[in-house]
C-alpha cells in the first residue's frame, strides 16, 4: 500500500485582514489551495483579487506599515505558518520556500554584488563553506542562464539588464534549494522575448528538482505556457479551479469566461475584438453580502446578491474542476459531482 503524497504548501479556509490607520480590507476571504511536488499552480485574477495576498500573506512577505491579521491554516512541511513565531517563520521561510519577485531590485541589495548575495543564502540554509557556498552561487548564475557567470558574480545589481537581474532573482530564490517555489508575476517588466525565455527557465526548474511551483500573474499566456492548474481569484475568492486545460479551453465562470474574453488572439485567422468585463471590483472596505461579481455578472438572480455562492465540483476527469456559481451550473445543465 502506497502512503498518499501531501501537498508542498496547502492553505485551507484563509482569512486576511489588513488594517491601516484609517480603513481595513478584506483581501482574502476564505481561500483554500495548494501546490504538489513538481507541480505549477498559476493564480490569476485582476489587480487586488487576493493573489499576492494570499500566497505571500501567511510567510510574513506583505509591505511594512500594515497591521495583518491571519486566520486559517497554512501548512508547509508539516508545519502551520499561521500564528508562528517570527523567527521561526523567518527560518522556515528561508529554507522552505523561494520567492520571484516582480521587481527583482526589491530583494537584490544594491550596495552589495549579486553572487556574494546568493553564497551567502547558501551558507546560510544549506550549510556550506565559504568556497563551496561560492561555487554553488557561480553554479546558480551559469542554471539561471546567465552568460559568463564568474564575471557576473562580482557584478552589482546596477551593473545588469532587466532580463539579467530577473534571472539573478531566479537563482537567489533557489540558493537555499528550496521545496516551493513562488513566482510573483515574475515576466511583469520585460519584453516579449525574455519573458518567454524567463517562463522556459522557470518550467526547466521545477522538472529538474520536483518542487512545486506557484505562479501568481494576470498573463493568461504564461498560464497555457507552464500551469498544470489554475486557480482565479475575485476579490479575495476562488473563483474557479481545475486543469489548466478545463479552465482555459471550458471555462464556466462568468469572471473567468470574461478574463479570458479580455485577452486578444493574434493566432486567430478571424480576429476576434477583445471584450473589457464591465463595472469594477467590489470596493474591499465595506463588502456587500452575497456573490462578489453579482454587480458586473449577465448572469446574476436575485439569490446572487444575498447568498455566498459555494465552490462545487462539475464531472470532469482527471483533475477536479471547481466552480462557484450555482446559476451558469444550472442553465447550462453542468453536472454536478
Amino acid at each position: 500500500m502506497t502512503s498518499q503524497v501531501e501537498p508542498l504548501y496547502a492553505i485551507n479556509d484563509l482569512v486576511i485582514d489588513l488594517y491601516a490607520a484609517t480603513v481595513s480590507v478584506r483581501a482574502v476571504d476564505g481561500v483554500s489551495l495548494h501546490v504538489m511536488p513538481g507541480e505549477t499552480v498559476a493564480i490569476v485574477g485582476e489587480s487586488g483579487s487576493g493573489k499576492t495576498v494570499s500566497t505571500l500573506g501567511p510567510l510574513g512577505l506583505l509591505p511594512e506599515g500594515v497591521t495583518v491579521d491571519v486566520r486559517g491554516t497554512a501548512k508547509a512541511g508539516g508545519k502551520d505558518l499561521v500564528g508562528m513565531a517570527s523567527a521561526r517563520l523567518s527560518q522556515m521561510r528561508g529554507a522552505y520556500f523561494g520567492v520571484i519577485f516582480q521587481d527583482p531590485i526589491s530583494a537584490l541589495n544594491p550596495m552589495l554584488k549579486v553572487g556574494p548575495q546568493l553564497a551567502e543564502q547558501a551558507r546560510r540554509f544549506c550549510g556550506l563553506s565559504h568556497e563551496a557556498a561560492r561555487k554553488e552561487a557561480v553554479s546558480l548564475l551559469a542554471r539561471s542562464g546567465i552568460p559568463d557567470p564568474e564575471d557576473r558574480y562580482n557584478r552589482y545589481p546596477h551593473e545588469m539588464s532587466g532580463g539579467m537581474l530577473q534571472r539573478a532573482m531566479i537563482a537567489l530564490a533557489l540558493a537555499a534549494r528550496p521545496k516551493v517555489l513562488i513566482a510573483d508575476e515574475p515576466t511583469t517588466a520585460l519584453d516579449a522575448t525574455v519573458q518567454a525565455q524567463i517562463l522556459e527557465l522557470i518550467r526547466q526548474i521545477q522538472r529538474d528538482n520536483d518542487i512545486g511551483v506557484i505562479l501568481i500573474t494576470h498573463d493568461i499566456g504564461a498560464v497555457a505556457s507552464v500551469a498544470d492548474r489554475v486557480v482565479v481569484l475575485y476579490a479575495g475568492q476562488v473563483a474557479e479551479e481545475g486543469s489548466v486545460l478545463d479552465v482555459l479551453t471550458s471555462p464556466v465562470h462568468p469572471y473567468t469566461r470574461g478574463l479570458l474574453a479580455s485577452v486578444p488572439d493574434f493566432r486567430a485567422e478571424d480576429r476576434v475584438e477583445a471584450h473589457e468585463i464591465p463595472g469594477l471590483p467590489p470596493n474591499q472596505i465595506k463588502l456587500e453580502p452575497g456573490c462578489r461579481f453579482a454587480e458586473r455578472c449577465e448572469h446574476v438572480e436575485p439569490q446572487c446578491r444575498v447568498e455566498r455562492p459555494p465552490l462545487r465540483t462539475i464531472a470532469a476527469p482527471g483533475t477536479p474542476h471547481r466552480v462557484a456559481c450555482p446559476v451558469v451550473i444550472r442553465r447550462e445543465g453542468i453536472a454536478v459531482q
